[in-house]
């Protein structure tokens, strides 16, 4: 068509042919156009309809992959979460060792006994008492009871005292 119009504008008899040519093709691109607009109305609907359903099922797709993706990272998270709280109580727990160690150390420097001194100890005092029982001829402390003095509150004996003045 091009060359057709560029044909016809060499020769000026054609000019006026040109124009009505010219004319002819305008009129023809606008109802195209016109034509174009009323089959996109007619169809926009549809195809509004189509592109939301679309939509939706693009959307259920996201949403799915999405849930399962923050279930992974979830998991792996509570898992990480697990390990290091794994990890800080057995750095606190050889904290403790350590300190309970270096605290034991430094007692037994400065001379102050153990529980398990005092109990031995405890149990040599014991055997000696026994044995000082026996060379004395008396009851060893174990096999005699000996009755616990009782002490008078503090009020009966203010009293008591009262009444023998």
């Amino acid at each position: 068509m091009v060359k057709k119009l560029k044909a016809m504008a060499e020769n000026k008899s054609e000019g006026k042919q040109l124009a009505s040519a010219i004319r002819d093709s305008a009129q023809q691109i606008w109802l195209a156009g016109l034509g174009a607009f009323s089959k996109a109305q007619e169809e926009g609907g549809k195809v509004f309809e189509a592109l939301v359903k679309e939509g939706v099922g693009i959307q259920r797709r996201t949403r799915a992959m999405t849930e399962e993706k923050i279930g992974e990272v979830t998991g792996k998270m509570t898992k990480a979460a697990g390990d290091i709280t794994k990890q800080a109580t057995h750095s606190w727990d050889k904290l403790e060792q350590v300190f309970e160690d270096r605290v034991s150390r430094a007692l037994t420097r400065l001379g102050v006994p153990t529980s398990k001194d005092i109990q031995s100890l405890m149990k040599r005092v014991e055997a000696l008492n026994d044995s000082v029982q026996a060379l004395s001829g008396a009851a060893p402390a174990k096999a005699r009871k000996a009755p616990a003095a009782r002490k008078a509150p503090a009020k009966k004996t203010a009293r008591r005292a009262k009444a023998a003045s």
